[in-house]
């Protein structure tokens, strides 16, 4: 069976998924945007955990607990900043999405919520980077029988409408 994708409007730190996913700058440290809000919600236990772990890659991801948050577990995972595309962001941007479909399989995971990875501070424009999203992960499902439900999760109408669009135009047929 195919894994469920889609894209809501809401607040990701209260979604009711086995990890949500957190978009980190490279030393794993609270910062604004969705990074903060997690932080913010789970709890001064993320930010030990992740003083621990110490620093991810861009492009890469690591998991810890998910404290105070509905979700059991958090991926943090490193985008790209936007240096105008001819700097491997589109590539980088894609291995996020990889990375943390392939820690949720290796974990045993069947939900997860991502956020728009990169677009905000990052810089990284919104609907090259919903493409990319949706490609990525459709793609990384194949190999993740485990990944039951992907869900992205948007702050605003316009990522949503964008989500949307990228969902549709990868699946016409299906809904998004």
């Amino acid at each position: 069976m195919a894994a469920s994708v889609t894209a809501v409007q809401g607040d990701i730190t209260r979604e009711r998924v086995d990890v949500i996913v957190n978009a980190a700058n490279e030393a794993l440290l609270p910062g604004g945007g969705v990074c903060g809000a997690i932080h913010r919600a789970a709890g001064p236990q993320l930010w030990e955990e992740c003083r621990t772990i110490g620093h991810c890659a861009p492009g890469d991801a690591v998991v810890t607990g998910g404290y105070n948050l509905p979700a059991r577990y958090v991926i943090h995972t490193v985008g790209p900043v936007w240096e105008g595309g001819g700097h491997g962001e589109d590539e980088t941007l894609a291995s996020c999405y990889r990375r943390c479909i392939e820690l949720a399989q290796q974990h045993g995971l069947r939900s997860i919520a991502f956020p728009a990875i990169s677009t905000g501070i990052y810089g990284f424009p919104l609907h090259r980077a919903t493409a990319i999203a949706v490609a990525a992960t459709r793609a990384a499902l194949e190999t993740a029988p485990a990944v039951e439900a992907v869900r992205f999760v948007c702050f605003g109408g316009g990522a949503l409408a964008s989500y949307q669009r990228a969902l549709s135009e990868a699946h016409p047929h299906m809904p998004s």
